[in-house]
């Protein structure tokens, strides 16, 4: 019997080892060997055109006198401050307004929030350009019926990357939502009927019931959002290409820049080591803060 048991644990263990095979493969190839090549490629100089040479931590150097880059670091973190709140409020306030609704119109709402996050980001863009438009888009029209003068938006060094900002939060309001969403149908009926006998109803009951319970998903969309923050690039690259006057140049489209535009593929190799360190090191200090206190 005992070998048997034995038998039985092995074919188990082979069977979610085989399960697991592909996603690691995948990793392999996809992640960890193209990080570790990117490391390589930061020691070296090279324009994609002639044989890399290898020039040390060069790179690294050259990067630590970048005005432009950090310049465009310090633009990423200001995107990062505004966006991150904005949409973790915005989506949990909306899950919990959509938990509220009778079943038949939570349905047609959560499907009217999703449909921004169907839309490929660069059609997104183009549609928040024409709406952005200062002379014939929708909004300034609107604006010119209540009053408002035309605002320049996208041209605008103040009001560009807010305008990028309320884009991409529209694209993701739906998705995160609905995370925030299926957590809370998860919180058991008792403890709401428990809190109502004592009195503790609406914004009481979602303080000190919904809100504590949702620690694990607060902490998992915060992780993400502020990873994806750092990653921002196609909205940017289709809205303005980083301006007016790089206003809206950001890590990822200064990457970008020093790799296909400059050809100066080494450098642009240090810099993304670099800004995955720093989302890395935000990653690990945001569960630190984040974690749960016994």
């Amino acid at each position: 019997m005992k070998r048997r048991g034995n038998r039985k644990k092995r074919i188990e263990a082979l069977t979610a080892y085989g399960f697991l095979l592909p996603n690691l493969v995948g990793l392999t190839v996809f992640v960890f060997v193209p990080m570790v090549y990117a490391f390589y490629v930061s020691l070296n100089d090279w324009n994609l055109l002639t044989p890399k040479v290898f020039i040390g931590f060069d790179n690294y150097i050259q990067m630590s006198h970048d005005k432009d880059w950090w310049q465009a670091v310090g633009r990423t973190f200001k995107f990062t401050i505004i966006y991150v709140p904005s949409l973790f409020c915005l989506s949990l306030f909306f899950a919990a307004v959509c938990n509220s609704l009778s079943q038949r119109v939570e349905n047609v709402t959560r499907t009217l929030f999703l449909l921004p996050f169907a839309i490929t980001s660069v059609i997104s863009a183009a549609i928040w350009m024409f709406l952005y438009d200062p002379k014939d888009g929708i909004i300034n029209q609107f604006l010119n019926l209540v009053g408002i003068d035309a605002q320049q938006f996208l041209g605008s060094t103040s009001q560009a990357m807010i305008s990028i900002i309320v884009v991409v939060i529209w694209i993701n309001l739906g998705y995160n939502m609905m995370i925030f969403l299926a957590s809370m149908k998860e919180i058991p009926g008792e403890f709401y009927e428990a809190a109502k006998i004592d009195g503790a109803t609406g914004w009481k009951a979602f303080q000190h019931i919904t809100f504590p319970l949702l620690r694990e998903t607060s902490v998992f969309i915060l992780v993400v959002t502020t990873i994806g923050s750092f990653q921002v690039f196609d909205q940017i690259m289709v809205m303005t290409k980083g301006g007016p006057a790089n206003s809206t140049q950001v890590g990822v489209l200064y990457i970008y820049h020093q790799a296909f535009e400059v050809l100066n593929m080494g450098y642009a190799s240090a810099l993304s080591v670099v800004l995955f360190l720093i989302i890395f090191i935000l990653s690990l200090v945001q569960l630190r803060l984040t974690a749960k206190k016994d």
